[in-house]
């Protein structure tokens, strides 16, 4: 199972994230941001509050996840 070492959320709801062997992917969030869980990331001051949990990311305060597989497989 992957890791995330580091992730940092950018003006453009990008999502900069770093993993535990190096490489490191962008993961563009806005075409998630239609559904109705990922709406309230719509606003780029809570989007910025995500969190780095090692094996997923979340926005707490809004109960929404990403894991790393996801951002592993669909970053670029």
């Amino acid at each position: 199972m992957r890791s995330i070492t580091s992730i940092i959320p950018t003006d453009d709801f990008l999502l900069l994230i770093k993993f535990e062997n190096g490489v490191e992917k962008k993961f563009d969030i806005r075409p998630l941001l239609e559904l109705p869980a990922f709406s309230p990331l719509k606003d780029t001051s809570v989007f910025k509050k995500v969190s780095n949990k090692g094996y997923f990311i979340e926005w707490q305060n809004e109960e929404i996840d990403l894991s790393a597989d996801t951002l592993w497989h669909e970053g670029k």
